[in-house]
């Protein structure tokens, strides 16, 4: 699962950079912000594969699927209250 959602989101994340660069969107001023991003993106997966190590896989999983359920709630919230703010 992990692994999975990893190749995904590197995947996305190079074809929105070959879509942006190609409509002239990704310049340099855009691109030091997002790769400083991605650095931290990376730092967090190395983090999380450590963890992921010296945990049962049953108990990572569950931690995981949490904190993905509490992030998407974070998202919808700010979303809903950028709309209604």
């Amino acid at each position: 699962l992990v692994q999975a959602l990893g190749v995904f989101f590197t995947n996305a994340t190079l074809a929105l950079a070959f879509n942006l660069t190609a409509s002239g969107l990704l310049t340099a001023a855009t691109a030091l912000p997002g790769a400083v991003a991605m650095m931290a993106s990376f730092t967090g997966m190395f983090i999380g594969q450590a963890v992921r190590t010296r945990m049962q896989p049953d108990v990572f999983r569950r931690w995981f699927l949490i904190s993905m359920i509490l992030l998407g709630i974070y998202l919808a919230g700010s979303a809903l209250l950028k709309i209604h703010g």
